[in-house]
C-alpha cells in the first residue's frame, strides 16, 4: 500500500507537468485543467484556492485508483516501459471513453498534452514501483 500511495502522489504531481508546460508555451490557460477537474464535483463556484484544493483531491483519488491497478499488474521487467504504455491506455479510457460521457469539461481539454501527462504519469508509477521494489 505504501508503494501505491507514493506512486499516486509522485505520479500525480509529475503527470501534470507536460500539459502545464504546453499551456504556458502556447499562451494557453494553464489553469484550464484545474477548472475541468473541479467541475467533476461541481466546485466551479468556489474561490480559486478552494478549486485548486478540490481539483488536487479529485486528481489524487483518480491517480490512486489507477496506481492501485498498475501496481497490482506491472511486471518486474521493463516496468517503466509497461507503465508508460499503460498510461496511453488509461488516457484513451479517461479522455476518449469516460470523459465525453460523464465529464465534458475534462473532454474539452486538448488531447495530446493530456496524453503526454498520462505517459509521464505512467512512467512515474513504474519508476516508483521499480525503486521501492529494490
Amino acid at each position: 500500500m505504501r508503494t501505491t500511495l507514493l506512486a499516486a502522489v509522485l505520479a500525480g504531481l509529475a503527470g501534470g507537468v507536460p500539459s502545464t508546460l504546453y499551456a504556458i508555451a502556447t499562451g494557453g490557460d494553464w489553469l484550464h485543467s484545474i477548472h475541468a477537474v473541479a467541475a467533476i464535483v461541481n466546485a466551479e463556484n468556489l474561490t480559486m484556492g478552494w478549486r485548486i484544493s478540490v481539483a488536487a483531491a479529485v486528481h489524487f483519488a483518480i491517480s490512486l485508483m489507477w496506481a492501485s491497478a498498475l501496481v497490482a499488474i506491472l511486471p518486474r521487467r521493463h516496468t517503466v516501459l509497461w507503465a508508460s504504455a499503460a498510461g496511453v491506455v488509461i488516457a484513451v479510457i479517461d479522455l476518449r471513453v469516460l470523459a465525453p460521457i460523464f465529464f465534458p469539461e475534462v473532454a474539452s481539454l486538448s488531447f495530446w498534452p493530456q496524453l503526454a501527462d498520462h505517459i509521464v504519469w505512467g512512467a512515474s508509477v513504474g519508476a516508483v514501483y521499480t525503486l521501492t521494489r529494490r
